[in-house]
């Protein structure tokens, strides 16, 4: 439909009005933030997080009109439908063991009410779901689906159980009636211990005669989960493989991943009829090596969909030149957590920054913030696991939760870029402005530009699409989400 045309000047306004559980510092309450003043008849639609937390996901009353004269502002964001990139499978965080127990102290009626602003299409409509395959740091306690007593083994996998992971299966399962197409990648921390070279969870490498008993017992996974109506999009062969420090964790070094991908797992998931991706690293951006070691490998690269990352060290861009080098595979950003010490504001921006426009404009097809949920003194957690690792949500009570910054990270996308949306060519005409920005066509052909103003002070600046301009400002600090 062309759009009326209408020559407006942009007034930005911060709404004194914002939800009752928004912040870390709030009182809990259902308000997902639908509950704003009408706003008045736009073209663009903006939805604003100020980094002061006074405004918080906001639908703002401001009008913005596209207009075809041309602006002043030396700011111009271009937004080019015709140029695209990946398509995009979704947004969301990993839920952990220690998401699910917390979650589930909740009343029924607040617990429910909580998966559907999280899941629905009323709410931020999280698309993507990481998974540990047994335990994670972030459960209460480590184990596997296959443990036994010390000096015994079990080669045939006969004692397999995912009975630890029961009330995790159920979540899912009421995840699923809410959004029966969200996307899952599941990973494990670390192989039963029998199978290790240290027979300790911390640490220690996969024996080489374990390997094809290893994904034998991916595959019973895979299976088990199937068998209770859930699938499996992607597996990861092991978070972090480089680091040992953990509890879990493994070492699994990039000649071993490979080797362990052509020889037993991915001829496994094919004997077994199993679709589910394999992704390769799933670690720090500091190590494009690893996932070269094993594309490389014809044998192992036929199985091999893409890989996957962290943001603890390096810098995001080599997610660019990973896919520069290798087109035909995928990438994917997996991991990247929020502190209990650190600030809302810098948190915003530096994840706004780095993270969901960093990784969405070097190629990856989905973002994940690290864990969903937590208590007020954010366990639960290994003995040896993250000690300060905070949940999107904070769960405070039997009937209450605050929303904290992750999940104003990923909702500024998860709400607005739906999977199947395709990343569009955004560019900003001043380098130097730092209004750090990424756009998407959706499925339904709206475009949606996600802008972060990087700077100590407000940002006048203009968005352009083909011959039509509007003028827009934004606090320091500030993201906003553009949609029409």
């Amino acid at each position: 439909m062309k759009k009326r045309i209408l020559s407006t000047v942009l007034l930005t306004g911060v709404l004194a009005l914002q939800f009752s559980c928004s912040s870390s510092s709030g009182t809990p309450s259902e308000d997902n933030g639908n509950n704003n003043p009408t706003p008045g008849t736009n073209d663009i639609d903006l939805y604003l997080t100020e980094g002061d937390q006074s405004v918080l996901l906001q639908k703002q009353t401001t009008v913005l009109d596209l207009n075809t004269t041309a602006q002043v502002y030396p700011n111009v964001i271009d937004v080019t439908d015709g140029t695209t990139y990946q398509t995009i499978d979704g947004f969301g965080y990993t839920l952990t063991g220690g998401s699910v127990q917390v979650i589930n102290t909740l009343n029924a009626a607040r617990k429910q009410a909580l998966l559907q602003e999280l899941f629905g299409n009323g709410g931020i409509g999280i698309s993507y779901l990481r998974l540990s395959i047994g335990a994670s740091d972030l459960n209460a306690s480590a184990f596997t689906y296959d443990d036994m007593p010390a000096g015994q083994t079990d080669p045939t996998l006969a004692n397999f159980s995912m009975e630890n992971d029961s009330a995790v299966i159920a979540m899912l399962k009421e995840i699923l009636a809410i959004n029966p197409n969200i996307k899952m990648i599941a990973t494990p921390w670390s192989a039963p211990v029998w199978m290790k070279t240290n027979e300790n969870f911390k640490g220690g490498n996969l024996k080489p005669e374990y390997y094809a008993a290893y994904a034998q017992y991916f595959v019973k996974y895979l299976q088990a989960m199937k068998a209770e109506g859930i699938n499996i999009t992607a597996v990861t062969p092991q978070n972090e493989p480089l680091n040992p420090y953990n509890e879990p964790s493994m070492v699994m070094d990039a000649t071993s991943q490979r080797d362990f991908i052509k020889n037993n797992l991915g001829p496994a998931l094919a004997a077994a009829n199993l679709t589910t991706k394999i992704i390769a690293y799933d670690h720090n951006c500091d190590v494009t090596t690893y996932a070269a070691t094993v594309f490389n490998d014809a044998a192992a690269s036929q199985y091999t969909d893409g890989s996957a990352w962290h943001l603890y060290a390096g810098d995001i861009n080599a997610l660019s030149s990973v896919h520069n080098s290798y087109p035909n595979k995928n990438i994917y950003f997996t991991e990247q957590y929020t502190s209990g010490s650190g600030s809302f504001a810098g948190d915003l921006k530096w994840h706004l920054k780095n993270v969901l426009i960093g990784a969405t404009r070097n190629w990856s097809k989905n973002v994940l913030e690290w864990n969903l949920a937590s208590d007020g003194g954010f366990n639960p957690h290994t003995p040896g696991g993250c000690s300060d690792c905070k949940g999107a949500i904070t769960i405070t009570s039997s009937d209450s939760y605050q929303r904290n910054v992750a999940y104003y990270i990923i909702a500024h996308a998860s709400k607005f870029v739906p999977a199947g949306s395709v990343r569009i060519s955004s560019n900003s005409s001043n380098a130097n402005s730092n209004l750090n920005n990424v756009a998407f066509k959706t499925p339904e052909g709206k475009t949606v530009l996600i802008v972060e103003n990087d700077n100590a002070v407000a940002i006048t600046f203009t968005i352009r699409q083909g011959g039509q301009w509007v003028t827009a400002k934004l606090n320091g600090g500030a993201v906003g989400t553009y949609v029409w």
